[in-house]
């Protein structure tokens, strides 16, 4: 190890390059108990594009009822304005009017948000999987008429608080349902961190039979159980080169209790990098971030690259 790094040794059938779609900035963000003022928000994300970050989740378009952590999305964003070029900021609108929002302050990529399961659908949008469906809809049309790049997150693609194991026949359809909507890009969620490598093995090659191709998935692992590396070697090891990650490990599910922290962009890519697999980020300014970012919080980060790099630098 050099630097802060490890030792790069890559391993045979992975990929050269990983995009990482960081969502701190919104997933993370959204479960705190206090607001965090607009300005740190937005500092935030400018950091973290400054440490090499590409694509970076920036809020939501949601009623404030709803997540008022991220009421402030028609503020922030044009401060985002200067990160244009290099810099995708993906927003997720839920409806038609959270499109609209996001569509009149130029947003360029958007992302819907399902469930595989009907429990969960109901519990967060208050609908069944067919009406969630249906709602998106003329959602994903009318982004994709205007040229707008659409995600589709999938949530409870491995387990669900409330119905337990998800079958992987019951997270393939709704996949390719959404996909069938004209979603650019599926992210598979592990909302409540159950997965485990052969699980995410078997979805990935179901998805692939089904005529989902490798290349349209993303996948976003919780770190529950403490699988959430091993379950994105799995899927690196499939072909996926897209994996979401929180900086810092912020982040849960505010609809599901039992819901922990995202993976974190760090630990993420201490891993990458010692593969050899190519992030763009600078470890060393991501882990700065965070640190800055958990001073805001008043708390540690529980990434435990952040933990054990921000030790060796004191």
């Amino acid at each position: 190890m050099t630097d802060g790094l490890p030792m790069p040794v890559p391993a045979e059938g992975l990929p050269a390059r990983v995009r990482i779609h960081e969502v701190g900035a919104r997933d993370g963000l959204q479960n705190e108990k206090t607001v965090v003022p607009t300005e740190v928000k937005a500092e935030f994300i400018h950091r973290l594009a400054g440490a090499g970050l590409t694509t970076i989740e920036a809020t939501s378009f949601v009623h404030p009822k709803w997540v008022p952590q991220l009421a402030d999305a028609e503020s922030l964003f044009p401060q985002l304005a200067d990160l244009a070029d290099g810099v995708d900021l993906p927003v997720l609108v839920p409806n038609d009017r959270g499109l609209a929002r996001a569509m009149e302050l130029g947003a360029r990529r958007i992302a819907v948000f399902g469930s595989a399961t009907e429990t969960f659908a109901k519990a967060n949008l208050n609908r069944t999987v067919d009406e969630s469906l249906a709602m998106f809809e003329p959602v994903v049309a009318r982004a994709r008429a205007a040229g707008v790049h659409v995600r589709g997150y999938l949530s409870m693609c491995f387990g669900d608080p409330w119905e337990g194991a998800v079958p992987v026949a019951q997270v393939v359809a709704v996949a390719r349902r959404l996909r069938d909507l004209g979603c650019d890009e599926l992210s598979l969620g592990d909302t409540i961190g159950v997965a485990t490598p052969g699980h995410v093995r078997a979805l990935l090659t179901g998805l692939g039979e089904a005529g989902v191709p490798t290349d349209s998935l993303g996948v976003h692992f919780h770190d529950t159980y403490g699988q959430a590396l091993s379950n994105t070697l799995a899927a690196l090891q499939h072909g996926v080169t897209t994996v979401d990650a929180s900086a810092g490990g912020l982040g849960g599910c505010p609809y599901a209790k039992s819901a922990t922290g995202n993976l974190a962009t760090e630990d993420l890519v201490w891993m990458l990098e010692g593969l050899g697999i190519e992030t763009g980020v600078d470890l060393g300014r991501l882990t700065a971030t965070s640190v800055w970012m958990a001073g805001q919080l008043g708390r540690p980060s529980p990434s435990r690259t952040v933990r054990a790099l921000s030790h060796q630098e004191q």
